[in-house]
């Protein structure tokens, strides 16, 4: 068997990182035979050297090679693409054309983004793995073939099947074998590695000296999180090859060549509400402006009885559970609760007779407050129901309550 190091010195491939060195030995253990394989990982950690390795180390690597990028070929055409077609099958099909699992008889077949084809390529396709079985588009007559397929992909299989974009049958077929390269961000010690191999190549071919990075930038570039993975390192590296004089390069430099990502930032809440969430909150909201409306009440009542009182201290003295109710109602009993209301009620009967005039305001003014809240009430329910066009599952939502309660507002405000 071809061993790792020397897989790595044929293909190019630097790094010692764990994840990486397990993906290669199952590539070099399944090579040799006709097994499927579905390579998985993000966009841009070089899916595409593991089919080159079950290619070059298997008894096909005489024959034919051919990459298919599946996301890149129109839905329409992808059928004929792959199969196919007779001549006169669609408009524009002015000939018969072989597909690349004709040309690749006796080959390896590299289906990369897998994951878009359309479901009706993937039934061909299906039909392909399980007995070498294809036919032309526009054709009825069944050819065979005999091609190793490779696959990959960096969309998750799994939530593709749940949505039905994948079928679940082929994934089993494509994934016979399933290797998996780990992201840039986990290869911590690779990234250096990396980065002066792609700096070396830029300099050669553009003739200029090779830059190089200070020990904290060195830090910086295995602390980032490479979103784009090695695709993107070597963005990086060609940047600061092309554009800087300076071939040394510190941390400051390199920092702003990289992209500002906001993964240190707290996470974002949804701001999506159930409805079970607006009635908590407006059951809150109706209690706090219940208990309000009360100490609301008790202080207008203490504020007459102020006026009428000549000595404050007295005034105190007599009144101390009725104010000692109003800033800390909560230590009281129930019993005291009942006599602080009777103390209210007393009060308030002599000061109907003393002081008409001043209650009849408050209570002119208390009736002013609930009217322009009615009001206001009646102003949103119209608005919202005029915005909706009358639609009253929306506007009832928009205003966070029930449908049922919308509903009975609408009776009550004979709207």
């Amino acid at each position: 068997m071809v061993s790792l190091q020397a897989i790595k010195q044929r293909f190019e491939i630097i790094g010692n990182s764990i994840g990486l060195n397990r993906a290669l030995e199952k590539a070099i253990q399944v090579a040799p035979t006709d097994i499927s394989l579905l390579v998985t990982g993000e966009s841009g950690v070089g899916k595409e050297v593991i089919p080159k390795i079950a290619h070059q180390l298997s008894h096909r690597k005489h024959s034919k090679f051919i990459a298919v990028n599946c996301g890149a070929i129109p839905e329409g055409t992808i059928d004929s693409e792959l199969f196919g077609h007779e001549k006169g099958a669609f408009t524009g099909a002015t000939q018969t054309r072989a597909g690349y699992f004709e040309v690749a008889d006796g080959g390896t077949i590299f289906l990369d983004e897998v994951g878009e084809l359309p479901l009706t390529t993937q039934v061909r396709l299906l039909r392909v793995l399980e007995n070498g079985e294809f036919i032309k588009v526009g054709s009825s007559k069944v050819q065979k073939t005999n091609v190793r397929i490779v696959a990959a992909t960096n969309v998750n299989m799994q939530k593709a099947i749940e949505k039905n974009k994948f079928r679940e049958d082929l994934y089993y077929r494509l994934s016979t074998v399933e290797i998996n390269l780990p992201p840039l961000r986990e290869r911590a010690d690779d990234i250096h590695l990396l980065f002066r191999k792609f700096c070396a190549d830029f300099a050669q071919k553009y003739s200029m000296p090779t830059i190089r990075l200070s020990d904290e930038a060195v830090s910086a570039l295995r602390n980032y999180q490479w979103k784009g993975n090695i695709r993107q390192l070597k963005n990086i590296a060609e940047q600061l090859s092309v554009l800087e004089e300076d071939r040394s390069i510190n941390v400051d430099v390199l920092t702003d060549y990289l992209p500002k990502l906001n993964e240190n930032l707290p996470a974002l809440i949804s701001n999506k509400k159930k409805d079970s969430d607006f009635n908590n909150e407006r059951e809150i909201l109706y209690k706090v402006l219940f208990d309000m409306k009360g100490d609301l009440n008790d202080l207008k009542k203490l504020t007459l009885e102020l006026m009428q009182a000549n000595n404050l201290s007295e005034f105190k003295k007599n009144n101390e559970k009725l104010i000692d109710k109003v800033y800390n109602k909560d230590n009281f009993s129930e019993k005291d609760n009942i006599e602080i209301v009777e103390v209210q009620n007393k009060k308030t009967d002599e000061l109907n007779k003393e002081f008409t005039d001043d209650f009849d305001y408050i209570q002119e003014v208390k009736a002013i407050e609930s009217l322009s809240i009615q009001d206001k009430e009646l102003e949103l329910i119209k608005k919202s129901l005029e915005k909706h066009k009358g639609k009253r599952k929306i506007a009832a939502k928009e205003l966070g309550i029930s449908e049922r309660t919308l509903y009975r507002k609408i009776k009550q405000f004979n709207l």
